[in-house]
């Protein structure tokens, strides 16, 4: 039983002592919360549960405190996948909703499984979700001052339960002043893949993260015998052919761990039931 979560990276926020403590006691709460709440329930549900948790916090990009684009909107995206029965759901651009992930999880049990735009936001409607405005003050601060322009961030989870099954989920508020309809990869397989064998969450820039392919790479790679060391390597070597900018967590299905970013630094936490790996 093993889990891990990442919060973006620092390169979304001022750098102030505050705020990287700020982000470490987050983390280090989610993570051991989590892993309490996988205890009984499935990797599937742990990671929406977990990836709940870092949307309802404002420190990280995903759900309350998401990045505003070039229009003014707050639009986000997340996924869910589960590597027992392969099924992908996901929302890419969704509005006025406090926790996308909770979308994606209603949209798993549906024939129709990614929405985007105004389907994504109907769909969350008629399945009674609440009006909810994300923004927060200091969001709108950055986007008066154009200081979101470079940021990239994402939340995500990846957990192996009790049973051995993995699953994963990824949310994000974007990266700030972007055109509006542009796709992040948090909803794509390039993003966010499971299979039994490997699971990974993934942040950065995603058009780097879409261009590589990293977390089906990843996962491939995984299910075709390689170690998932072996795999992160070889994947994040493709992606440095470019300069890309990008992190990204897995466990596999001997409960083995990994993590790997092409520029400093991921904030991330992973706890097995005895040891805390915190990164902030």
């Amino acid at each position: 039983m093993k889990i891990i979560i990442h919060g973006g990276f620092f390169s979304e926020f001022l750098q102030t002592k505050a705020i990287k403590q700020a982000k470490k006691a987050a983390l280090q709460k989610i993570v051991l919360e989590s892993y309490a709440y996988l205890k009984s329930h499935s990797a599937l549900e742990t990671v929406v549960f977990a990836t709940k948790l870092l949307e309802d916090e404002p420190l990280f990009n995903a759900g309350l405190g998401s990045q505003i684009q070039s229009d003014g909107k707050i639009r986000m995206s997340a996924s869910l996948m589960d590597g027992v029965s392969k099924k992908f759901s996901g929302v890419i651009n969704i509005e006025n909703v406090q926790n996308p992930i909770l979308v994606a999880e209603k949209l798993l049990y549906f024939e129709d499984r990614v929405l985007a735009g105004e389907g994504a936001n109907l769909f969350a409607q008629k399945q009674g979700f609440p009006y909810f405005n994300p923004e927060t003050p200091e969001r709108r601060a950055d986007y008066k001052a154009k200081k979101a322009a470079t940021n990239t961030g994402t939340v995500g989870c990846v957990a192996l339960d009790t049973e051995g099954r993995l699953a994963t989920a990824t949310s994000t508020g974007g990266k700030g002043f972007e055109m509006p309809g542009r796709v992040s990869d948090s909803a794509t397989i390039a993003g966010n893949y499971a299979n039994e064998h490997c699971a990974v969450s993934c942040t950065g820039v995603g058009e780097d993260i879409v261009s590589a392919g990293i977390a089906t790479k990843i996962v491939t790679r995984v299910t075709d015998g390689q170690t998932l060391e072996h795999a992160f390597q070889k994947t994040f070597q493709e992606l440095a052919t470019f300069d890309g900018f990008a992190g990204a967590i897995a466990i596999d299905y001997h409960g083995n761990i990994f993590y790997q970013e092409s520029h400093p630094t991921m904030v991330f936490a992973a706890f097995d039931g005895e040891k805390i790996t915190l990164f902030c």
